[in-house]
């Protein structure tokens, strides 16, 4: 089975009898994300988003109404054992769930299962057990080495292996958890020695999250050819950073507390089956560069291997909210702004025989696009925190300040199909402890 195949559960004429799922929202019939919630009366469980409601899995296979393959799953408080199954199982579960929630007949079955999602609370969707973030986004790479390096901004290495480290799985939080301003080693380009302080150049990275579903015994690398079938979908990603404590901490060995105090992702897993109609030819390499080395080849993942994704940051500071603004857009554009396709990142993290288990998420790293108006992060945005952003209620912004709200959105486009979204990632900014 083919991870970008459709079927009838992506028919842009389908309609649910949840009024709030028909439209240009992110979350109709087409898109069915799976996540983890609680509503106001009950524990964590599996829920699927429709519109602004979320069904209650567990609820369903209690009354035998989810395919018998997922059915026991479908009680767990976190998606990891239903991330596993076979891509034919998940299949089956986004058929059952189209019909419930498409047919009259389903409505009987599972409307009193219904729960208005204002009314939960989200949870991160697994128990991550690894994370590692990724640098893929190639205008990113060289809108920043070229901060560092004007002559030469890719280290040698960059069109050969898809570059990546291990981050923090342990302050990975859902949207909507605020950050607070790290603190650590800082110092000043014309200081004699660092100093131990709040961080002031706090910035966010605008990123994709690949939730791995089948895993791979250590010792035994993924296939590329095979590498989709262990991805079991994506979610929004913002790793944010504080970038002086990067610049002083980075060498020899990578970021460290720069990266390690807070992430946010977006609570909803958009499942590959859901994104198999926005599945894109990889951008081609420029003429020069080298073709990626054997075990990261595959003629279908350069067919298919992007995604027609467009993604965005809007920034609303506590001025703003309090002048009753609307958040205002820093950039946008599109997901295949990749240098690497998300099945070489696969590959490359599991080459050496590294093992990944259901749950883990892999960052892409921060996409930008070849443009200002799509950059992915303030660093480049301001070059630095040279140039200011001029903000709608005429403060500037170089960096975040506390009080500062940071929102990702994306979503999809494709001809012939209905659009499906990513919903909201976003947090607020709090002052240092």
């Amino acid at each position: 089975m083919n991870w970008w195949q459709t079927d009838e559960t992506h028919d842009p004429a389908l309609t649910s009898w949840v009024d709030s799922a028909n439209g240009h929202v992110d979350f109709p019939i087409q898109n069915l994300p799976l996540g983890v919630f609680s509503p106001a009366d009950g524990g964590a469980r599996i829920g699927v988003a429709i519109g602004d409601h979320i069904l209650d899995l567990a609820a369903c296979a209690e009354e035998g109404l989810m395919p018998q393959a997922v059915a026991a799953l479908c009680g767990d408080s976190t998606l990891n054992r239903l991330m596993s199954v076979s891509p034919v199982a998940r299949a089956d579960l986004r058929k059952a769930l189209s019909v419930l929630l498409s047919e009259p007949a389903g409505r009987k079955k599972v409307e009193e299962k219904l729960y208005a999602t204002r009314d939960c609370m989200l949870h991160l969707p697994a128990a991550i057990g690894d994370y590692s973030d990724f640098y893929v986004g190639i205008h990113h790479a060289n809108n920043v080495g070229r901060q560092f390096r004007p002559d030469n901004p890719l280290l040698p290495n960059y069109k050969y292996v898809p570059i990546g480290y291990h981050g923090r799985a342990s302050s990975i939080r859902p949207s909507g958890v605020p950050l607070v301003r790290p603190s650590g080693q800082r110092k000043a380009p014309d200081a004699d020695s660092p100093i131990y302080a709040a961080t002031a150049r706090l910035d966010y990275e605008l990123e994709m999250g690949v939730w791995i579903g089948a895993g791979n015994e250590l010792g035994s690398p993924i296939p590329i050819a095979e590498a989709g079938h262990h991805v079991a979908g994506l979610c929004l990603l913002n790793d944010w950073s504080a970038r002086d404590l990067q610049a002083w901490e980075y060498q020899p060995l990578g970021p460290f507390l720069s990266k390690s105090f807070h992430s946010s992702i977006s609570p909803w897993v958009v499942t590959r089956e859901a994104l198999a109609p926005f599945r894109i030819a990889q951008p081609a390499r420029p003429e020069g560069d080298p073709a990626p080395l054997p075990y990261l080849l595959d003629a279908d993942d350069q067919a298919h291997g992007a995604l027609a994704i467009m993604l965005e940051v809007l920034i609303s500071s506590a001025e703003m909210r309090a002048q009753g603004r609307a958040p205002f857009r820093l950039s946008h554009g599109p997901a295949s702004n990749m240098y690497w396709t998300i099945n070489q990142i696969v590959a490359h993290q599991t080459a050496n025989g590294c093992n990944l288990n259901p749950g883990d998420l892999l960052g892409t790293g921060t996409i930008s696009a070849p443009t200002q108006d799509g950059f992915g992060s303030l660093l480049e945005l301001t070059q630095g925190g040279r140039e200011p952003i001029m903000l709608p209620s005429g403060e500037q912004r170089t960096f975040l300040e506390d009080g500062d709200e940071v929102l990702l959105r994306a979503s999809t486009s494709a001809e012939g199909f209905a659009s499906i979204g990513f919903g909201a990632c976003r947090a607020i900014v709090l002052p240092a402890r």
